[in-house]
């Protein structure tokens, strides 16, 4: 049977408070359209355009992840949403950091898992490893089994590391699912795309980019199927989007091209 997710294109803010209520409303309505499943953004608790550190952390027993235990359960359908953890203890004269984190959220109102985003985003420009630590690299993928499809998870900058996603199928993802707060500038949404395009054709995989909106970012959410054709396409605004994803139309491409199988290397953390 085919799975339905709705993508939530939101806007974030630096108000924790104001987003818990952002949150509250794309479950509603996310419910309201019958949805499986429920993608929230990067760093959908709290977000600053100019840095996102251990003053947006919060625990996973906090307001923002029991939020969303609570309206899983009460309606009935799985959340993905970025989130920031308290990094660990610093060494002595260290200022102690955060940690850019994605939580999934079963039916049932459990959490299923944590990622910890690995590859921070120093680049064009930004440094996030100055107020974040990176997840580590051997953890497991964290994986989400939603109906008769199971969904993968990579974070943003992520998405620029074949690898990421490669290592999430292996672990059995049928759907490579990446929230994202990505920074917009030249040809940045471009990549987006493409990037996402790559992921889906040499995966054979439906690839689900969740961006956020608002300003400094590119909104730009996107899905495209595992033959490389983009199914959903949003613009910049705020938005749900909402799609059934059909589980033997991804099996039909991966009997034409069985690239997994015929693949000869494997992803080792290093």
């Amino acid at each position: 049977m085919s799975v339905r997710v709705t993508i939530g294109q939101v806007t974030v803010a630096d108000d924790h408070e104001a987003n818990r209520y952002m949150v509250a409303d794309a479950v509603a309505e996310a419910a309201r359209v019958g949805a499986d499943l429920l993608v929230l953004p990067e760093y959908a608790s709290g977000y600053h355009r100019h840095g996102v550190g251990i003053e947006h952390a919060e625990d996973l027993e906090g307001p923002f992840v029991s939020l969303l235990r609570r309206l899983a359960g009460e309606h009935g359908l799985a959340i993905i949403a970025g989130t920031t953890l308290p990094g660990a203890d610093p060494a002595p004269g260290e200022t102690r950091k955060g940690v850019n984190a994605v939580v999934a959220v079963d039916a049932s109102g459990e959490l299923a898992g944590v990622y910890r985003k690995v590859h921070l985003y120093d680049a064009f420009g930004t440094r996030e490893s100055d107020r974040l630590e990176p997840g580590p690299v051997d953890a497991e993928p964290l994986t989400l089994r939603v109906g008769d499809l199971t969904f993968g998870v990579i974070t943003c900058y992520d998405l620029r590391f074949p690898e990421s996603a490669r290592r999430v199928v292996d672990a059995g993802a049928d759907v490579v699912v990446v929230p994202a707060a990505w920074v917009s500038g030249p040809l940045k949404a471009e990549h987006w795309r493409a990037l996402l395009t790559a992921r889906a054709i040499e995966n054979t995989v439906v690839a689900v980019g969740v961006g956020m909106a608002g300003k400094g970012v590119t909104g730009c959410s996107t899905l495209v199927g595992p033959d490389g054709v983009v199914g959903l396409e949003a613009d910049e605004t705020p938005q749900l989007r909402t799609v059934d994803l059909d589980p033997e139309q991804l099996a039909a491409v991966r009997r034409s091209n069985p690239s997994l199988a015929n693949r000869r290397y494997a992803v080792v953390p290093r």
